[in-house]
């Protein structure tokens, strides 16, 4: 199982991004994808999850302007945000918990992360 991550770059702050990361591989079902992101010096968090039946979760600094969405048939995550700030400068990292086959149980998979850097 491979994830695959996309769509980082350089933006000016109140500029927008659209991240992408597409799960490939032996893939069974999907529990759920995320967002996590490491700023220089600091641990890696989570922005933002969805779950298989399209539950969302966004972190309350990014309530507002990243929404985070999924197309199911591409095993593919997206994460839209708009409104950038300076402080979501960091590099962003897509997961997976997902199994393999109805034999096996749920792992968690992460890709490459993706650096997005926002200019003041």
């Amino acid at each position: 199982v491979q994830l695959q991550a996309s769509g980082g770059g350089l933006v000016q702050a109140g500029g927008s991004l659209r991240l992408s990361c597409t799960a490939s591989g032996r893939i069974f079902s999907i529990n759920r994808m995320g967002w996590y992101r490491q700023a220089p010096g600091k641990q890696r968090d989570l922005v933002a999850q969805i779950t298989g039946d399209g539950t969302t979760n966004h972190i309350d600094s990014v309530k507002g302007r990243f929404t985070i969405s999924k197309d199911s048939s591409k095993n593919t995550v997206y994460l839209q945000m708009n409104s950038l700030k300076p402080e979501d400068t960091a590099v962003y990292y897509c997961t997976a918990q997902l199994r393999e086959s109805a034999y096996f149980s749920p792992k968690d998979y992460w890709g490459q992360g993706t650096q997005v850097t926002v200019s003041s």
